[in-house]
């Protein structure tokens, strides 16, 4: 047996570290919460520690502990990120709940969960005391920023900030495994059920650590970064890690992402770097074209959620002077995969970025064989690392093959450089007459015509060819464009069969609570044989 010389640290990678940092090495950079009267909450990151291990404090006193399940039903705000810290670092896990849902679907994710205690922000009290009625499991309902609103239902909304107050002693954090849990979330539902997504200290350290690198979001000490993501999804793509581990001001506009909200936020904390859904951005570009405003300082935007539209991407970058960093994720990715690099010369709205180290992808058949040529040819994406999924939430079967690759879902390409070009989901392909039919093609088309705000093409039942595409828009305020340009623009682009049967004009395109366009609802209400026609 050879002699060991030395060894390092068994530092564990988990969560709470992330904010120690900050209160050390940055103690008086801000979080940033605003108001929807026009007041601001501050916070520097020392302050925030101090308050995250009191409300620690105030959760042991209730009885809940490492390895419990504490659901958050909040928007983004201090008290949710005091809510997080104060459970992950006690070694409980964090169960993010999206307001937007039905009733019966946050149930049925709370009966799953088994939640012990429920934390929301006091407008959600009457929500919160509806669902809490239904679950068993649930022991405490706690306001976290504010009195709670009356509303229907039996349950009591406690404050949760007189607990925080009255809390006495200290709670350690950390000393847990590193593969312990600190979060829960379950996937969007836009195309299927959603199913549970378990998040790890160790995973998403990881995925912090990629996410900082200066090819990623590259955030630093220098930035001001506006979290329009919710912070119910996915982890708020990482960023209330990111920010105290680099000394960023973490900017949180509660529940207020109008145009005109966004705008005055920005400028009054001098924002720098701004994430969110390409929705948000076109609110904020529509208020700004309407009444003349700047946002001076505002340097990159990086957008995610779903591909862009062409247009879109170059009305923000001219209109607001910025650089627009695309980027590709599930939640079931922790949630970051690729993201195209800050200032690159190449970017375009159709490319999604490069993974950064510990993301890899492959390209495979419909069987789940891989190409033999990975670049510049269209295939079913997988992904494999080590803040992907492994199995689901409450299930022992892997959601990964036996090389731990984890099928996306996602049809796409890899360019010639590298980056990533997603061409479609595998569940919106249309079959007609036998033949496959790509939306995510004609959608990115017809998104380069600087009239349409947004596009999606889903099938429609037909009694010949069992689906045809149909088309719908919605058109910029004040934009007429024809069907008949609409589909000029395709032709010749695609195959003369792809052309959609219908194009159907949307005053508002429906929108899943992350911003994505709600196909599920779009077929529902368009997808049988002679609707939308």
């Amino acid at each position: 047996m050879s002699l060991i010389h030395g060894q390092m640290q068994d530092f564990a990678l988990t969560l709470d570290k992330f904010l120690d940092h900050g209160a050390k090495w940055h103690p008086d950079v801000e979080v940033v919460t605003a108001g929807g009267d026009g007041a601001v909450q501050r916070i520097g990151y020392a302050a925030l520690a101090q308050r995250c291990r009191k409300a620690s404090a105030a959760l042991v006193a209730l009885g809940l502990g490492a390895g419990d399940c504490i659901a958050t039903l909040a928007w983004n705000t201090q008290a949710h990120v005091e809510a997080w810290f104060a459970s992950m670092g006690m070694g409980a896990f964090c169960h993010t709940l999206n307001p937007r849902l039905s009733d019966a679907h946050l149930v049925d994710m709370l009966l799953q969960s088994r939640a012990r205690a429920l934390l929301v922000s006091a407008d959600l009290a009457p929500l919160a005391r509806r669902i809490a009625a239904r679950v068993a499991t649930l022991e405490h309902v706690l306001s976290i920023d504010g009195d709670a609103l009356e509303g229907g239902g039996t349950q009591v909304v406690a404050p949760f900030e007189t607990l925080v107050e009255q809390a006495q002693g200290q709670v350690r954090w950390g000393g847990f495994d590193e593969q312990a849990p600190c979060g829960l979330c379950f996937t969007s539902g836009t195309t299927g059920a959603p199913k549970g997504v378990t998040y790890t200290h160790r995973g998403v350290f990881l995925h912090t650590l990629r996410a900082l690198q200066a090819d990623t979001m590259a955030l630093s000490t220098r930035d001001s970064v506006l979290l329009a993501v919710p912070m119910f999804h996915a982890n708020g793509w990482g960023v209330p890690f990111a920010t105290p581990a680099v000394g960023a001001r973490l900017v949180l506009p509660g529940r207020h992402l109008d145009g005109a909200s966004l705008a005055a936020l920005i400028n009054a904390e001098s924002v720098t770097v701004a994430l969110g859904v390409a929705t948000v951005w076109l609110a904020l570009l529509e208020h700004l074209e309407a009444t003349g405003g700047q946002v001076p300082t505002l340097q990159r935007v990086i957008v995610g959620g779903a591909p862009m539209a062409p247009a879109l991407m170059e009305r923000i970058e001219q209109r607001l002077g910025v650089s627009v960093q695309t980027s590709w994720g599930m939640t079931e990715l922790s949630p970051t995969g690729t993201v195209a690099p800050p200032g690159d010369r190449q970017r375009a709205a159709h490319l999604s970025g490069r993974p950064s180290i510990g993301v890899d992808l492959l390209l495979t058949d419909a069987e789940g064989n891989a190409l033999p040529q990975q670049r510049g040819v269209e295939g079913h994406l997988r992904v494999r690392g080590a803040s992907v999924v492994q199995c689901y939430f409450g299930q022992v079967q892997p959601a990964v093959d036996a090389q731990g690759w984890f099928d996306t879902g996602d049809l796409a390409r890899i360019d010639g450089d590298g980056s990533l070009v997603i061409t479609g989901r595998a569940k919106d392909l249309i079959k007609s007459g036998g033949e496959w039919i790509n939306p995510g093609e004609i959608e990115s088309i017809v998104g380069e015509r600087p009239e349409v705000s947004l596009a999606a093409v889903i099938g429609r039942a037909h009694p010949k060819w069992g689906e045809r595409p149909i088309l719908l828009v919605e058109l910029r305020d004040g934009c007429a464009l024809t069907d008949a340009a609409l589909l000029d623009a395709l032709r010749g682009r695609v195959a003369s069969w792809w052309l959609p049967d219908a194009v159907v004009r949307v005053d508002h395109m429906p929108l899943a609570a992350t911003g994505k366009i709600d196909k599920m609802r779009l077929r529902t209400e368009y997808g049988a044989a002679g609707k939308g026609q």
